[in-house]
C-alpha cells in the first residue's frame, strides 16, 4: 500500500511510497518550513489499490508448488 502525508500547517504534500518514506518527509518538511513546530496532519492511502501488496507472497508460494507437482508427476 502507498502513503502519502498531509502537512497540518500548509497545503504541502509528501510524494506517495512507504509509510516511512512519506513520514520522514513530512518531519523534514517541518524542519524546515515550521521549525519549532511538532509534524501533524493526516495520512492518505491509495485508495486506487487499497489492498495492493495484501496477498505478500502466497501467489509465488502457490506457483512454486504447483512446479514442483508437476516435476514430481512427470519424473519416473
Amino acid at each position: 500500500m502507498a502513503y502519502r502525508n498531509w502537512c497540518g500547517e500548509c497545503g504541502f504534500k509528501s510524494s506517495w511510497g512507504a509509510q516511512s518514506q512519506s513520514e520522514q518527509q513530512l518531519i523534514e518538511h517541518y524542519r524546515v518550513q515550521h521549525p519549532g513546530i511538532l509534524p501533524g496532519g493526516q495520512v492518505e492511502t491509495n485508495q486506487k489499490n487499497p489492498g495492493g501488496g495484501g496477498l505478500g507472497c502466497l501467489p509465488l508460494i502457490g506457483i512454486a508448488f504447483l512446479v514442483l507437482l508437476l516435476a514430481a508427476s512427470c519424473h519416473h
